[in-house]
This record gives structure tokens, sequence and C-alpha cells, in this order.
């Protein structure tokens, strides 16, 4: 009898669990539910609006290139301003295709969700990178790939279903460039970290660094670590091809793909290499640009950097500090091409080959003509690659602005703020408060009144 109460009990408890994890999560004072969605082996969480609107009728697929952006501000913001909101997590690894194939999967989902009638991308840091290049693909076909460093892809991305839109809010210049932008230059054996010539030392006073505040390095020493930078980077896509080339034949260490590790080729925000230290580079847009403010005001001016400076304080002695990927994977995701002419100066980069691969915004961009929206936040260093995007979109219906003080997360830098000795705003609602206006604007995505 004992034993028959307890299996009661315990099926009780399990019951009790199982209706709890199937029912959404229930936070109605904030304007939205959320529900998990299982998208073949990957799990996405749908933020549905509280309130019935017409904006209810456009999804947003939300995706990073590698982290998991099921709690992403935008998912949140955006739905409970109206929007249905499908954020899902990426495949693991740095190739591309199975990427793609995710975001695949999330735009078939709502296109078959009763109610939505348009569905946008958004893409964020280098969730922008995989975004563009599925946005291209699915517009462009996939012929394009053959003009590419890197076209070995599976067949599954052809016909990918198009997107009507996209938002691309503070997208870095895509993952090929950081990584191009972080590696040590000092490295010469590519698997060692440690024992490597200094010569190109970003740390020190005799360069122009300042540990104390705001680093001054030469026209003539940044032109120098550069190159080396993309003499690196050659070298790497250079042995990366040709260990691929003997897998492809069978004569790799493995039948599909190698391990690659690459050490000093960390792209996180602290392995950035030069700008963050001088304030001088990548410091101002072009042209004016409309500037939201923090008050929910909007001026057009020059878009002027209002970041704080960083230390130089990375190292590439210790194995976080490398890139763990595979031949493949590196020339998938890194690969880029450079030329003499590579420079980076105040209002963004030159010399750059954008089209060379799939691996970076602003490239893809020319391949695609759907309205998009692109926000640069001026308290984070990538918040220039907007006006690049910009200045090689194919799309007629593209808007710019950029939010001051705005960190890469969208809420006020508070590093800025100090350096500064100003206060922001709330960011995070003058961003998202643009962004609605331009999502419900009448004809774009609605219907028009």
């Amino acid at each position: 009898m004992k034993k028959t109460s307890l299996i009661i009990s315990l099926l009780l408890v399990a019951s009790l669990w199982m209706t709890t994890q199937a029912q959404p999560k229930q936070p109605t004072s904030n304007g939205y539910t959320t529900e998990y969605v299982e998208l073949g082996r990957k799990t996405s969480l749908l933020y549905k609006p509280a309130v019935v609107s017409e904006k209810n009728a456009i999804g947003v697929v939300v995706m990073h290139s590698n982290d998991d952006y099921l709690g992403f501000p935008a998912n949140s913001e955006l739905s409970k301003r109206g929007y249905t909101v499908l954020a899902t997590v990426p495949a693991e690894g740095d190739i591309m295709d199975e990427k793609i194939l995710n975001i695949k999967r999330a735009v078939e989902y709502l296109r078959n969700m009763p109610g939505i009638n348009k569905v946008l991308l958004l893409g964020h840091s280098g969730g922008a990178t995989v975004m563009t290049a599925y946005q291209m693909l699915a517009e462009q076909g996939v012929d394009v790939l053959k003009t590419k460093i890197f076209s070995d892809y599976t067949a599954n991305l052809a016909n990918l279903p198009k997107a009507d839109g996209m938002l691309l809010l503070d997208a870095n210049y895509g993952n090929a460039v950081m990584r191009l932008i972080s590696l040590d230059p000092n490295i010469h054996s590519n698997g060692k970290g440690n024992g490597n010539s200094n010569t190109l030392d970003l740390a020190s006073p005799d360069n122009g660094y300042n540990a104390n505040g705001v680093s001054h390095y030469s026209d003539e020493f940044v032109k120098k670590y550069i190159d080396a930078q993309a003499s690196r980077l050659a070298d790497l896509t250079k042995v990366a091809e040709q260990r691929f080339q003997l897998v492809k034949q069978g004569k790799g260490d493995y039948t599909d793909d190698e391990p690659f590790i690459v050490a000093g080729a960390n792209q996180i925000r602290p392995f950035n290499k030069l700008f963050p230290q001088d304030l001088r580079l990548l410091s101002h847009t072009k042209k004016a640009w409309p500037l939201v403010h923090g008050d929910g005001s909007v001026t057009t001016e020059i878009i002027l950097s209002v970041r704080a400076p960083m230390r130089a304080d990375a190292k590439s002695d210790k194995f976080s500090a490398s890139m763990v990927t595979t031949v493949r994977g590196f020339l998938s995701a890194c690969a880029i091409r450079v030329t003499d002419k590579f420079m980076i100066r105040e209002d963004g980069f030159e010399g750059i080959d954008w089209t060379s691969n799939i691996n970076n915004p602003i490239g893809n961009s020319e391949g695609i003509t759907v309205p998009v929206l692109m926000m640069g936040m001026t308290g984070s260093w990538e918040y220039l690659a907007a006006e690049h995007i910009y200045n090689h979109i194919g799309s007629k219906d593209k808007s710019m602005a950029f939010v001051e003080g705005a960190s890469h997360m969208f809420f006020a830098d508070r590093d800025a703020e100090k350096f500064n000795n100003t206060k922001y705003g709330d960011t995070t609602t003058a961003l998202f408060n643009y962004v609605d206006k331009w999502l419900s604007q009448p004809g774009r995505f609605l219907p028009n009144k």
C-alpha cells in the first residue's frame, strides 16, 4: 500500500512538472508571454504580445552567430510594443551553412504561424553576419557563392524563404573583420601562444600607448600593425585551404574536417586591437545622420563616438586568447581578402574586399533589396559599421540612425558616461521606440491607412 501511494505521489509530481513545463511563462505585466518552441534540434523561445493589434502580424526572427539570444533585450522590447518575436539558438561552431539553416527553420515557423503576414530578421553584432548572409542567399541564390573565397556549403542553402525586411542593430563589421582586427600580429607559430616576439607592442609608451588614458598611435605604427594582421590572416587562410583540400582528397587527419587552433585570435571585446585604445580611430561618421538621444529627441549631425578607452591588457599566452575551430569553420567564418590599401581611419576601414566571402554584413548587403533599418550605438565601437552597410546595401527603402551613448547591448554605456562626465538617459527605450516607429510606418509592413 505504501509502495502504491509512493508511486501515485511520484506520478502526481511528474504530472505537475510536465504541466508546468508545457505552459508558457506569463509575465503579463510586461506586455508579453513566452513559450518554448522546438525547431529541429534547437530550442527557441516565442515572445507573443499580450495586447492584440495589427503589429502582431509582424514576426521577427532573432539569432546571434554564436551566442544564446533567447533572453536578448530586443525580444521583450519588441514584443511588448506589439510584435511577435521568435528567438533561436545558433548551431555550434563556425560553419555558416548550419547557422543559416537555423534561420531557415525559424522563418518557416513564422510563415506557417496563423496571423503572421510579414517576417523580418534581426541581426545584432555578429548576428548581422549570419542574418545578412541568409537574406543575400535567399534573394540572390547560391550561385553568388561561386565568387567567394569559400563556397563549400550544403545544397540545402538553395531556395531559402525570403524575409520581408531586416533590423541591423549595432551590427559589427563582420565576423571575419572582427577576427582580423583582433589577431595578434606578433605570433609566428599559429598554434603557440607564448614565446613569440613582441616587435609590434600595443602596450609600449614608445608606440603611443597610455595606460591611464587615451593612447595615440602614429599612422605609421597603425599601418605596420594592421599590415602584419592582414599578412597573418592571409597565411592562416592559405594553411586552412591546403588542409581542407587534403581532407577532400582523403589525405587529411579526418574524413570530413580537421581541428584548427589559432593562437592570439580571440575576437571578443578585450582582444580587439588599436581602436579600443586610440579613440581617434573609428571616431566619427562620414556624413550627418539622425542621432537619437536618451530622452527620445532626435537631431541630425555628424555622429561622434563617445566610447571610453580600453587598456591593452589582453595577452596571447593564454589558451583562452586563442580561436578553437576547424579548417572548414575558419574558411567559412574568418577568411576575407584585403588589399595593400588596407587601413583603419577615423571614419572607417579602407582596402577590404567586402564581397570576397559571406562572413560580413557589408558585402552581403549588396545583394539585399528588402527594407532595412540600421542602428548604431555610439558608446560601442561597432557603431560605424552601420554607415558602411548603408553605403553598400541594395535596398531602396533603407534607413539609419544612431543612439547617443548607448552600449553594444543598448543600455547607456556606464564607462562612456564616466569618461565624458555625463548621463545618456534611457537609451534602450529611446532605441526601441525609434525602431517601433519605423516598423509601424503604414505601407512598409502594415497596410496603408
